[in-house]
């Protein structure tokens, strides 16, 4: 029987403990058998050692990152024999520090979720940024809580989209609230059939693109954008995008469109040019599945804009 891990990360006094208290909570959680938490931080939340004892869980402190290894993670299988795991991660290591590791058998990472307090959002993006991203990059599940029904959700939204697209956010306020999540003002309106995309709107208009591609089916966009060609990409199409700075100008990546285009041939890579073309909701293999696929209706040079990095906060 497979054993699932659960990988909760966050800063200190991000919630981590209360999250991992309120889950054990749940009596089809504690039908599930032993539970192992491998506590890689000594937070300010206690674990109620009366609902550890309910819930069959037991937990072992990790105090060095060095020291959160397999043959630690093998002896403690031994040991404990756990039907679940949920390791509680120290937010100023490094994540790949767990997950380059080799479960023992029968263990797989089943999910990983992450814990932001609101209120201290905006001072990790200014001073921690490199530490945020690298929780929430690779996160299934991310939990904002301590918000307020005034809590900006946009910028949570934009700058934890931008590295990880499919991730599912849930906003908790200090009562205990989820909160709905609210329309995005985008900048421009799609209920005509024809948009045009300002040269600062691309990473807004690219996000809501990737995650709601539905919406933008049938669309016509105007937009500027940067050739990408490779041999990964058929004859007759090319991709569309721009360069985007997700965590600091050391991380600059390009975000692209593909496209189908007749005169892709007469366009190079990191050429300029200035587009018209319709979004399609289609199967593309470039996307792995499902995605928007852009018909270009016309395409023509154009100069290199000012500020040509995408940023998303």
């Amino acid at each position: 029987m497979e054993v699932p891990v659960f990988l909760f990360t966050g800063f200190l006094e991000s919630g981590k403990t209360s999250f991992i208290m309120d889950t054990i909570k749940d009596p089809e959680f504690q039908a599930g058998g032993k539970t192992l938490i491998i506590r890689c931080e000594d937070g300010t939340v206690p674990y109620d050692q009366s609902l550890m004892e309910k819930a069959n869980a037991f937990s072992v402190d990790v105090e060095n990152e060095e020291d959160l290894t397999e043959e630690l993670l093998h002896t403690l299988n031994v040991q404990y024999k756990p039907r679940q795991v949920m390791i509680e991660f120290n937010g100023m290591w490094n994540i790949n520090t767990v997950l380059n590791l080799t479960l023992p058998k029968r263990w797989i990472l089943a999910q990983i979720l992450t814990t932001i307090d609101a209120t201290m959002f905006s001072m990790y993006l200014t001073n921690m940024k490199a530490f945020l991203i690298s929780q929430v990059t690779y996160a299934d599940l991310i939990v904002i809580n301590r918000c307020s029904d005034d809590t900006d959700q946009t910028l949570f939204r934009r700058n934890i989209k931008a590295v990880n697209r499919g991730v599912q956010i849930l906003y908790e306020t200090t009562d205990g609230r989820i909160l709905a999540p609210e329309a995005e003002n985008l900048g421009y309106d799609i209920s005509s059939g024809k948009i045009q995309i300002d040269e600062a709107d691309f990473g807004i208009w690219y996000l809501d693109l990737m995650e709601n591609p539905e919406k933008y089916d049938g669309v016509e966009a105007e937009f500027k954008a940067i050739v990408y060609k490779g041999r990964d990409i058929p004859k007759g199409h090319l991709v569309l995008g721009r360069f985007a700075m997700t965590c600091c100008a050391e991380d600059i990546r390009y975000i692209g469109l593909i496209a189908r285009c007749f005169t892709a041939a007469d366009y190079q890579p990191r050429d300029w040019v200035h587009v018209k073309a319709k979004v399609t909701k289609e199967y593309n293999r470039l996307y792995g599945g499902e995605g928007p696929v852009l018909e270009v209706v016309s395409i023509e040079p154009t100069e290199k804009i000012a500020d040509d990095v995408v940023y998303f906060s």
